[in-house]
Formats: structure tokens, sequence, C-alpha cells
């Protein structure tokens, strides 16, 4: 069996000024041509389908576009919802539309009941795991505390105890949305993090052929047999480094039998420029960015005239300017945002409170500080859930 893993569309949103829908479109061309002409037999698209939970009317109609052309080749396709989407919007008609080959999986309940599939070798079982946000579902799966490490670990083990009643010889794979121990994170993603901790550990998919992962938006292997797909398109200039690319994957009668990375159409090559603004005009082996979307950091001690006027007229696709002068770190006129920088809202407080107090705060202060922000996020998350 041939699968086609993908994940993190993000239907709708845009990359900074500029809209996207248009290389949206591009890509789910691309996807149902890769489907076509390498005879995929199964879709898996890993969560994040749309960009937010009540998404534009023009991604709902790609996304529908997405389903039919699908659905017309007659290849089957297993969808979860990710922390992005609205999962009971998602899911909405999924018993009808199961029925023409597209299988939404967006309940927590239903992680161990999986969709069948089936080759020459026997059987294959999907198992859809949509993001599990721990507060919402720690109930559900009977777990003491609310965390990503035990919820996906309760869902698994449903995954298993399902798994050990199929013939012999049947094959597994599951679709999660989660961030794993090992993943390089970029901009772009948002943030999951629960008492602290926002990965678990890939252990927690054991026992399983193949993990198709979504939420990371860089194609990566975190093992041989557990892969985030990445984003199709780049969402911030922190992913100007990533190939964006698709998991082409075999299985064989034994599971997993190898990988091959399709690359997916961009509409623009990325470019983050930093120095001067007199360097950036000047330098010639910068012309070859005149085409791409460019984020420039400038560096002169004193903000230039009219920079992003100016930059414009060599980099027309310019997107992004940043003022960053280069000083000390400890100098007082550093900037804020610099201060802040590769910094969570959590050690943002703690420093907050070192800076009035004159002394860091204590394990138990630590404690509350991270109860509260857990406390915002899960109500956050139960209104979104509710939307």
């Amino acid at each position: 069996m041939r699968l086609l893993h993908t994940s993190d569309w993000h239907l709708g949103r845009a990359f900074h000024r500029v809209n996207l829908l248009e290389a949206q479109a591009a890509f789910i061309g691309h996807l149902v041509a890769t489907v076509r002409e390498r005879e995929v037999d199964a879709v898996v698209v890993s969560g994040d389908v749309y960009d937010r939970a009540v998404p534009p009317l023009a991604a709902v109609e790609l996304f529908d576009d997405a389903l039919h052309r699908l659905a017309g080749l007659g290849v089957p396709t297993v969808m979860i919802s990710g922390n992005h989407d609205s999962a009971r919007r998602l899911g909405v008609g999924a018993g009808l539309i199961g029925r023409a080959g597209i299988h939404l999986r967006t309940e927590p309940s239903a992680c161990g009941t999986p969709v069948i599939l089936a080759d020459a070798h026997g059987d294959v079982a999907f198992y859809g795991l949509p993001y599990l946000e721990p507060a919402l579902v720690k109930d559900e799966f009977g777990v003491d505390r609310a965390g990503h490490e035990a919820v996906l670990t309760a869902a698994m083990d449903r995954v298993r105890a399902d798994l050990a009643t199929r013939a012999p010889g049947t094959r597994s794979v599951v679709l999660a949305h989660a961030f794993v121990t090992g993943g390089k994170a970029s901009d772009s993603e948002r943030d999951i993090t629960v008492g602290g901790v926002a990965a678990v550990p890939a252990e927690v998919f054991d026992g399983v052929d193949y993990v198709a992962l979504g939420h990371l938006h860089g194609c990566q292997t975190i093992t041989e047999r557990v892969r985030y797909s990445g984003s199709p398109l780049p969402y911030s200039f922190s992913e100007a480094d990533h190939r964006k690319s698709m998991w082409l994957v075999d299985l064989d009668a034994g599971g997993f039998a190898g990988a091959e990375r399709i690359d997916c159409p961009v509409p623009r090559p990325l470019a983050r420029l930093r120095g001067t603004l007199e360097e950036l005009l000047a330098d010639p082996d910068l012309a070859r960015h005149r085409d791409a979307w460019v984020e420039a950091t400038l560096t002169d001690p004193v903000r230039p005239a009219d920079p992003m006027a100016r930059l414009a007229e060599r980099f027309p696709h310019i997107l992004s300017l940043v003022f960053d002068p280069e000083r000390a770190p400890d100098d007082p006129d550093v900037s804020y945002a610099r201060r802040l920088a590769g910094r969570d809202d959590r050690q943002i407080a703690e420093d907050f409170v070192t800076h009035v107090r004159g002394a860091e705060p204590d394990k138990h202060e630590r404690a509350v500080l991270r109860e509260a922000f857990d406390a915002v996020r899960a109500d956050e998350a139960v209104r979104e859930a509710a939307r």
C-alpha cells in the first residue's frame, strides 16, 4: 500500500499581507496530481486543515474542492483535526462523507476505532488521533493530570488494544497532531505548552508501523517510522530554509518499507537579509533575492530615513522590516523585543517578578505562575471549542 502523508494546510492563512489562497489551490492541484501519477492508495492529512476555528468562506470552498477531487479519484483519505481546527465543525457530516471514502476523525473518543483499508497483503488499520487538548480530554481518557504525554499515552493504549484484536499481520498507521521530542519548531506554530511541557517522547507511539505526524511545519524524521510531513507552504520567515514537501510512504507485507519526499510547489522563495541599509542596497550578491519574499533586518545604529521604500526599489516583494542595531546584550538601549526573543509567557512573567522584587520566584511561585498560564490556555481552548 502506498500512502501520501501531508498536514498543516492552514487553508485561509496569509503570509504577512499576502493572500495565499491561490498558492494553496496550486498545492491542492499538486496533491491530486501526485495521487494520480504516483498511484497512491490512500492519503493521510494530519491536522490543521484550516488556520482557524471559523475559516473564511473561500477556504471552505477550497477544502470542499479538495475533497471532491480526491473522492473523484477513488482514493481513500483519512484526515484528523489539529489545534487550529474546530473539531466539531470539521467533523460535520463525517458519516456521510465517509461513504465517499473521505474519513474524518475529529472525536477523541474514536481514537481506538480504525479505518480499515486492504491491499494484497491484508488489512491496514488507520487510527486517527485528533489534536488532544489535555484540559478538554483528560476525563475521556481517565488521566489524573492534564498533560500531553498522559493523554496521548492513553489514546495509544486504546490503539494498541484494538490492534491486538485484529487478524495477525494487520499493519497499522497512526495519524497524530502533536509536538514530539526531537522535532524542530518554527515561529508559525501555535504554542501548545501545558505544565511547562509541550513535547511528548516518540516512544509513546511504539507498536505501530507508521506514525504520520502534524503540527510542526518543517518536514522531518523523528525515527524511521515516525515523521512530520510539515506544511506545504511557508507561514513564517523562520521557515526560509525549509524544503516544503510530503512523504510518499510504502507499506509491504512486513509493515513500513520506505519513504520518499515529494516536493511541493512554493510561490516564491523566502530570504532573510541582515545588515545596514546601505549594505543591503549595494551588495551585488543580494540581487538573486529580487523575486523573493524578503525580511530585512537593519543593523544601523540610527534608524535610516524611508528604509522600506528604498528597500522595495531593490526587493519589490519585501514584506517585513526589523530594526536590530548592533549593540551589546547588556546595553540599556537594547530593544524590548530583542530582550524577550525566545522566551515564552511564563518565563517573561518570572523575569518580571525578578525585576520588581529583586529576587527570582521560588519553586512554589513558579508553580503558581505555571498553573495560571495553563488555566488561561485551557479556558481559551474551551471557548474556541464552543465557537
